[in-house]
């Protein structure tokens, strides 16, 4: 039965599952907040194969190696930036994670950690996203009970973490 959980804290800083997923940007070159941080925690090496990738649409993901990071792959996934709620930003969240999950069971990966996709310098308010992110992530395991042994968010701060407490105690 897969576990699916939260864990408060910096997802570059020790191995919490084989693949970590990166909230990108397009271009997956690096940018700000747990992105930035990410490429930082890699090295140069990571910003090297991602230039080989020709960036990611969003709702896509692509996959990488972690290089120096605690784990052996990083997914990159582009999140929407919020406009609102009416521009389809939910549906592509939720690919974000659908195809993430796509890409850990097609490289054998059965332990992910998640970022709050989107929830950053994009503005998804936290709460809807935890909503989209949990439900999806759920269905998927539906899907595929086999597939996973754990899925994870490694948040950043007590209030991100208390949402998605709160979803997946529903």
């Amino acid at each position: 039965m897969t576990v699916i959980r939260t864990e408060l804290g910096d997802i570059t800083a020790k191995h919490y599952a084989d693949a970590i997923v990166n909230a990108a940007n397009e271009s997956l070159l690096g940018g700000g907040g747990v992105d930035g941080a990410i490429h930082r925690a890699a090295g140069p090496e990571l910003l090297s194969e991602c230039r080989t990738l020709n960036g990611c649409k969003t709702g896509q993901a692509k996959i990488t190696k972690a290089y120096r990071l605690l784990c052996d792959y990083v997914i990159h996934t582009v999140g929407p930036v919020w406009h609102g709620g009416k521009h389809g930003e939910a549906e592509l969240l939720s690919n974000c994670y659908r195809h993430s999950l796509e890409i850990a069971m097609e490289h054998g990966i059965r332990t992910v950690a998640f970022s709050s996709i989107s929830t950053g310098v994009y503005a998804y308010p936290v709460q809807q996203a935890a909503k989209i992110a949990i439900q999806t992530v759920r269905k998927m395991v539906e899907k595929h009970p086999e597939a996973f042994d754990e899925i994870l968010w490694v948040l950043f701060d007590e209030r991100t973490k208390l949402m998605y407490d709160g979803e997946l105690q529903k």
